[in-house]
């Protein structure tokens, strides 16, 4: 009695370059798990972005536990004996009492400046308006970006076309100007009106990214079934595309974020930010400038705050963009490929493949930055390529055809 022969396996059935024993390892990490708990394992997999997420943490316990807060006349306390507009007897000439061999702190460990004022807490003060400026610029501007994208995307046509025309005029005038010209009128009320007109002007990008994945979205079949089932726009937009558009505005954000505190130095520094009596961290370079060649202390701790917290944003959002890319993977070991190699109860070797072909896994690393990406960030991206089986080439002519 003939058997019948097994089916051929048609090329384009395995992902280029993943073996089975890779499918197998990735597919037992993710069984039984949510979306949202798959994107939590693959963030904390991250190691940069967790101790980017720390550091962060502890740079905003230190500046809000520090020096108190003060939203208008509502003040609090903190443990440092020092506040920003405390003037003391200058000490030790105003140099910083931190040394490292021995650790000291002293009274003054970031020193003073040239009416005795603690600049510890005074760069605590600076970190305190500029992350706030941060978190609101990030907020409104994801706000306005995600309404005017979902808009333009869904409805297309003369929609489209005019929130794409304003949104051009917004992009081609320069952000530093518009913040200049209104901070300079409205910079002197405080951080929130500051901020709320720097996040009016940066959600460009973020519209033009919201725009493009509901163009590809809206056209998927889970929107045609819900349009079929009598769905209302709003309740498409918000409750069947929107949340997968999701990973795209959060990692988008988180850039907008770390964008947004380096624009607020800049004004600061040039006098259109942040005025007095508060302050922030470009205004504290700003007000110090004079004082570079004798005093280089008062710019080293407001300059290592900004570079750190645009850094600690900038690598969660790179974290966060590896998490929600579905089209990331992990590339397991040689230890867990052993693994899921002996819970196959396969006899032959590890390096033989187990469907039969002539395949050289990872024959090929292609790096591409942008293309494709579903959160939009610019960091590259690695694609595996097989080498062609001999069935899948074409079969050559032959003379009498």
């Amino acid at each position: 009695m003939s058997t019948i022969p097994p089916p051929v396996e048609q090329p384009g059935h395995h992902e280029p370059g993943i073996t089975d024993q890779e499918n197998s390892i990735e597919g037992k990490e993710v069984a039984g798990l949510s979306q949202g708990q798959i994107v939590r394992k693959r963030f904390f997999r991250h190691k940069g972005a967790l101790a980017a997420m720390v550091l962060l943490s502890f740079i905003i316990l230190l500046a809000f536990t520090s020096v108190g807060t003060q939203f208008g006349s509502w003040k609090t306390g903190g443990w440092w004996p020092y506040t920003w507009n405390l003037s003391v007897a200058i000490e030790n000439g105003g140099r910083p009492s931190l040394s490292l061999f021995p650790f000291t702190i002293g009274s003054h460990p970031f020193g003073q400046d040239e009416v005795g004022r603690d600049i510890f807490a005074v760069v605590m003060r600076g970190t305190q308006q500029s992350l706030q400026i941060m978190v609101i610029v990030g907020l409104v501007a994801t706000f306005i970006g995600t309404v005017v994208g979902a808009i333009s995307g869904y409805y297309r046509g003369f929609t489209d076309s005019v929130l794409m025309r304003f949104t051009d005029v917004i992009i081609t005038i320069p952000v530093i100007v518009i913040g200049a010209v209104l901070g300079r009128k409205f910079g002197v009320a405080g951080v929130v009106p500051l901020a709320l007109i720097l996040g009016s002007v940066l959600w460009t990008g973020l519209a033009r990214l919201v725009r493009g994945e509901f163009l590809s979205l809206r056209e998927r079949e889970f929107v045609d079934a819900a349009r079929v089932a009598g769905a209302r726009d709003r309740r498409i937009i918000f409750r069947h595309i929107l949340p997968n558009a999701i990973g795209v505005i959060i990692v988008n954000s988180t850039l907008l974020m770390a964008s947004a505190i380096l624009i607020e130095t800049a004004l600061s520094y040039l006098g259109y930010g942040v005025r007095a009596p508060d302050t922030s961290l470009g205004k504290i370079i700003s007000d110090n400038q004079t004082a570079f060649a004798t005093r280089p202390w008062l710019f080293w701790w407001p300059g290592l705050f900004i570079i750190a917290i645009a850094l600690c944003v900038n690598f969660i959002g790179d974290g966060l963009r590896d998490a929600f890319d579905p089209r990331q993977r992990r590339m397991p070991t040689e230890r867990n490929l052993a693994r899921a190699h002996r819970a196959a109860g396969s006899d032959q070797p590890l390096d033989t493949p187990t469907d039969g072909g002539d395949l050289d896994s990872a024959a090929a690393f292609v790096s591409s930055r942008g293309a494709g990406m579903q959160a939009g960030g610019s960091g590259a991206r690695t694609f595996y390529a097989d080498k062609p089986r001999d069935e899948d080439r074409p079969a050559p002519k032959r003379d009498d055809e």
